[in-house]
């Protein structure tokens, strides 16, 4: 059995040549018999048509989509599902780079797509190290969760403690958690004692 996929996400894919009319033409005229569509996002992972597709195909079948990410977000998670694919015995066809099959020339293209996928986390990894950089040098707090009071409301939770109100009447005034108000009085006399 040969099956199309087609999945769209946004109504600006629509005008983009991806629409799902679009994909569906392609997909008959490259010997789609049988197609399955969805409209959901491709990081979600509950696409119906798509979860039905995976529970129906079998070995010697042959699935056809227009391109890798009409059925996987990144190129990582779409290598490994046409690996995983092929290796069950399921021809893939992604029409705007080729087939993936257990073939020399196939096994060059899930080689490719492997690749590609590596390459594309390098990359997310050097942007994200270069923006954590640029961050720190202007100041920016890059690590770790942010903080969810500023000084002076701690100062002010600080002064109530002082006073005389107890550690209870303080989160109740404050918000901010009694265990929050205990680190923060203990922090505060590590550094007197330090200083």
């Amino acid at each position: 059995m040969i099956y199309g996929y087609a999945r769209v996400s946004t109504a600006k894919q629509m005008k983009n040549g991806n629409s799902l009319q679009d994909q569906i033409e392609k997909l008959t005229v490259a010997g789609a018999e049988s197609i399955f569509q969805d409209s959901y996002t491709g990081t979600k992972l509950d696409r119906p048509e798509f979860a039905k597709l995976m529970a129906q195909i079998k070995e010697g079948d042959t699935l056809i989509v227009t391109k890798l990410d009409r059925f996987a977000r990144t190129a990582t998670d779409g290598a490994a599902l046409v690996q995983d694919l092929v290796n069950n015995g399921v021809e893939v066809n992604i029409l705007n780079m080729g087939k993936a099959d257990s073939s020399p020339m196939g096994k060059l293209m899930i080689t490719i797509m492997f690749a590609f996928a590596e390459f594309e986390r390098d990359m997310i990894v050097e942007r994200t190290q270069e923006g954590k950089a640029v961050a720190r040098a202007n100041g920016k707090r890059v690590d770790g969760r942010p903080k969810k009071f500023n000084p002076s409301q701690l100062q002010h939770a600080m002064d109530l403690i002082s006073n005389g109100n107890s550690y209870t009447e303080t989160e109740r005034m404050t918000g901010i958690s009694k265990s929050t108000l205990i680190r923060e009085r203990r922090r505060r006399k590590v550094v007197l004692l330090e200083g």
